[in-house]
C-alpha cells in the first residue's frame, strides 16, 4: 500500500530512530533485547535466574534496613510472615502465570484477554501505570541505595558527604547513556554479579550468626525487649501481620521472572504453542529464586536486628539503606566492607539496567498495538531519554531517599502481584479447577488487603502510580487522536469470489457503493442504487459492487482485513468486511484494488445525518460516524499523489 514520502532524516534523527521499522511489530518480543524467536537458542534456567536475580536479590541491599524501620524488634518475625506469603502465595501464583503466559507477556496479558472494547484498554493502561511505577522506582531507588553505599563508605564519606543527590543523578544518567549507546543483554554479567554478591552475603550472614551465638546476651536482650514491648507470642504475631505490608519490597522480582521466560532454553521438542520444557524450567527458576531469597531475608533480618543499634537504621544513621554493609564494615573490616560496597553498588546499578530493559520491552508490547503511542515510541533511544528524564524527576521529588521511595515501590509491586493473583484465579475457575480457584482466591484476598493497607499507610506510592497512569492515558489518547486518520490495516486478503468481482470490474470503471447493511433484502439494494444514481446524476447502465463493513472491537487499532464476495438475490454483488473502523477498512480496500488492477476505483456514499463533531467522536470511539469525509482523509494521508488516489463521491 502507498505511504507518504518524507524527506531524508537528519543524522541525529536517523540515529535516534534506529530500529524503528523493526520494533513493536508482531506479537513477539520487542525492545532493546529484541531477537527473533527462531534464532534465540535460550540459556539454562539458572543463568536466566541470575538475570532476574539482579533485581530480586539486590533488594538485600536495603530490605533489612527497611524491615527494621517498619517492624523494629519484630523485624525477624514480620520477615517470616513475608516469606510465608512469598512461598505460599506469590510463588504458586507466578508458577501458574508461567503456564498461562509462556512467552513473557505476564499477568497483564492474561487480564487483557478477559476484557474487550475500551474498558479493556483502559484497564491495561492502568496496570501499565503501576508497572511503570515499579520499574522506574526500581531504577531510582536502586541508584539512591547505590549512592548511599558509596557515600557511607569510610574511605569516601568525608569526600562525598552531602552529595548523594548528585551521585544518584549521575548513576541514572550513566544508565541512560548505556542504553543510548545500545544495551545488549549480558546474562554472563548477571551470573557473575549475582554469584559474587550472594557469596559475599553468605560470608556476612555466617559472621553475623557467629557474633550472635558467641555474644549470648544479644539473644536474651532481644527476647526480653520483645516480651516487654509486646507481652506474648500471639500479640507479636498479630503485630507482625499488621506491619507486614510495609515489608512488601521483599516480594519484588516475580513479574520480572516471568518476563524473562523467552530466554529460558527449555527442551529440544518445545514449540511456540506448547513450550513444555520452558514452562517447567521457568517454574524451577521462580522456585529456586524464591527459596534463596527467603533464606537470606530471614537470616539477614535476624542478624541486623540483633547486632545493629536501633538508631543506626534511622535517617542519617550509618545503617540506613545499607544494614548488611554496616555489618560487613563493622565485623569484617573496611577492606572487605569496601569490596562488599562495590559488589552492592554494581548489582544495584545492574538492577536499574534490568528495570530499564523491562520498561523498554513492556511498553512496545501494548501501546503501539493500541495506536496509543507516537511512531517514535517504537524506537529505543527516544524512550530511554523519556524514562531517564522521568527518573531524574522522581529522584528529585524523593530527594534520593531510599526510605521515602519504599512506599511507591511497594505499591507498584503489590498491584502487579494482586493483578496476577486475580488473573490466575479466573484462569483456574475457567479451567474448572475448584480447589485451585479457592486457593488462588484466598491468595488474591491477602494481596489485595496488603495493597490496600500499603496504600493507606504510604499513599505516596499510589500518588506516583496515579501520576504515571494519568500520564500514560493522556498521552495514549492524544496519540490515538493524532493517528486517527492513519491507514492502519496491515494486510488485505480477498477470497475467490471477491477476486472474481475485482477482475470483472478491472476492464471498466470500478464503482463501489458503501452500504450499511440492514435487512439485506432485494429492496434495500435496489433503492440504494437508485439513490446513488439520482444523487450523482449517473446513467442506468453504470455497474456497481456493494461494500459492507461489520464493526468488530472499535478500540483495536491495527489488524488484517479479509474480504469475502457473495451474490445476493441472484443479482447484487456484495463485498463483506470485518474491521474495527469502517473508514479505514474502506480506504484499505480501495488502495488494494488500485494496486492490484492499476485502475483508480470510485466509491459512493450518502452523507451522515447529525452534528459533524458528534459524528467524529463516534468514529474515534466506535469506528463509525462521519464515514465519507474520514475515508477520504485516510486516503489523502496514505496516498499523497492526487492522480493515484481513489475517488470518493458523496451525495
Amino acid at each position: 500500500m502507498a505511504t507518504t514520502e518524507h524527506p531524508p532524516p537528519s543524522r541525529l534523527r536517523a540515529w535516534m530512530l534506529e530500529g524503528l521499522s523493526d520494533m513493536g511489530k508482531g506479537a513477539g518480543h520487542s525492545g532493546p533485547h529484541a531477537q527473533p524467536e527462531a534464532a534465540h537458542k535460550g540459556q539454562r534456567w539458572w543463568r536466566v535466574m541470575c538475570l532476574t536475580g539482579v533485581d530480586y536479590f539486590s533488594t538485600l541491599g536495603y530490605q533489612p534496613g527497611i524491615a527494621a524501620l517498619a517492624a523494629g524488634l519484630l523485624s525477624p518475625i514480620a520477615t517470616i510472615v513475608l516469606v510465608i506469603v512469598t512461598l505460599a502465595g506469590a510463588l504458586p501464583v507466578y508458577r501458574r502465570v508461567a503456564e498461562e503466559s509462556p512467552h513473557g507477556e505476564g499477568s497483564i496479558a492474561m487480564l487483557e484477554r478477559l476484557l474487550s472494547f475500551w474498558q479493556g484498554k483502559l484497564f491495561v493502561l492502568t496496570l501499565l501505570g503501576f508497572a511503570a511505577t515499579d520499574f522506574l522506582i526500581t531504577i531510582t531507588l536502586s541508584a539512591a541505595d547505590a549512592s548511599t553505599h558509596l557515600v557511607e563508605n569510610p574511605h569516601l564519606t568525608d569526600f562525598l558527604h552531602g552529595k548523594q543527590m548528585i551521585i544518584t543523578l549521575i548513576l541514572v544518567a550513566l544508565l541512560g547513556a548505556v542504553f543510548l549507546k545500545g544495551f545488549l543483554e549480558a546474562i554472563g554479567v548477571a551470573v557473575a554479579l549475582v554469584g559474587i554478591y550472594l557469596a559475599l552475603n553468605v560470608v556476612v550472614v555466617i559472621v553475623g550468626f557467629y557474633h550472635v551465638i558467641t555474644a549470648e546476651h544479644v539473644i536474651t536482650d532481644w527476647t526480653s525487649a520483645l516480651t516487654t514491648e509486646h507481652g506474648n507470642v500471639f500479640v507479636m504475631i498479630g503485630v507482625a501481620l499488621i506491619v507486614f505490608p510495609k515489608l512488601a519490597l521483599g516480594l519484588s522480582g516475580f513479574e520480572t521472572g516471568v518476563a524473562v521466560m523467552p530466554h529460558v532454553e527449555g527442551d529440544p521438542g518445545d514449540t511456540e504453542e506448547k513450550p513444555t520444557g520452558r514452562i517447567r524450567d521457568t517454574k524451577k527458576l521462580l522456585t529456586t529464586a524464591a527459596l534463596i531469597m527467603s533464606v537470606f531475608l530471614i537470616a539477614t533480618s535476624f542478624i541486623t536486628t540483633l547486632l545493629i543499634p536501633e538508631n543506626e537504621f534511622k535517617s542519617g544513621g550509618q545503617a540506613n539503606g545499607r544494614a548488611l554493609a554496616y555489618l560487613a564494615h563493622e565485623y569484617l573490616g573496611n577492606a572487605f566492607g569496601t569490596v562488599y560496597d562495590v559488589s552492592t553498588i554494581a548489582i544495584l546499578w545492574f538492577a536499574g539496567a534490568s528495570a530499564m530493559a523491562g520498561l523498554l520491552n513492556l511498553m512496545p508490547r501494548y501501546l503501539p498495538r493500541y495506536g496509543m503511542a507516537p511512531h517514535w515510541a517504537r524506537a529505543v533511544r527516544p524512550m530511554v531519554i523519556v524514562f531517564t528524564l522521568i527518573a531524574f524527576l522522581v529522584t528529585w521529588i524523593f530527594d534520593a531517599d531510599v526510605d521515602a521511595q519504599g512506599g511507591a515501590y511497594a505499591t507498584g509491586v503489590l498491584v502487579l502481584i494482586s493483578s496476577a493473583a486475580v488473573a490466575v484465579t479466573i484462569a483456574a475457575h475457567k479451567a474448572g479447577q475448584r480447589n485451585w480457584t479457592i486457593a488462588f482466591a484466598v491468595i488474591s484476598v491477602v494481596f489485595l488487603y496488603t495493597t490496600v493497607v500499603n496504600v493507606i499507610e504510604r499513599p505516596d506510592g499510589v500518588k506516583i502510580g496515579a501520576c504515571f497512569i494519568v500520564g500514560i492515558i493522556l498521552v495514549s489518547l492524544l496519540s490515538r487522536l493524532a493517528r486517527a486518520f492513519e491507514l492502519r490495516v496491515t494486510s488485505v486478503t480477498l477470497d475467490d469470489m471477491a477476486e472474481r468481482f475485482i477482475r470483472d470490474m478491472a476492464s471498466r470503471k470500478m464503482r463501489f457503493i458503501a452500504n450499511e447493511p440492514d435487512r439485506r433484502d432485494k429492496a434495500e439494494y435496489r433503492d440504494k442504487i437508485e439513490q446513488i444514481r439520482a444523487d450523482n446524476d449517473m446513467p442506468e447502465q453504470e455497474d456497481f459492487v456493494f461494500v459492507e463493513v461489520t464493526l468488530t472491537d472499535p478500540s483495536e487499532f491495527e489488524a488484517g482485513l479479509t474480504v469475502r464476495g457473495e451474490v445476493l438475490h441472484n443479482r447484487y454483488r456484495v463485498l463483506t468486511l470485518e474491521s474495527a473502523s469502517i473508514p479505514n477498512a474502506l480506504a484499505a480496500l480501495l488502495l488494494h484494488v488500485r494496486d492490484e488492477t492499476g485502475s483508480i476505483p470510485h466509491i459512493y456514499f450518502e452523507w451522515t445525518e447529525g452534528n459533524p463533531f458528534a459524528n467524529f467522536l463516534r468514529f474515534f470511539l466506535f469506528g463509525q460516524g462521519e464515514v465519507a469525509p474520514v475515508t477520504r482523509e485516510v486516503l489523502r494521508e496514505a496516498e499523497p499523489d492526487r492522480a493515484r488516489r481513489p475517488r470518493v463521491h458523496t451525495g
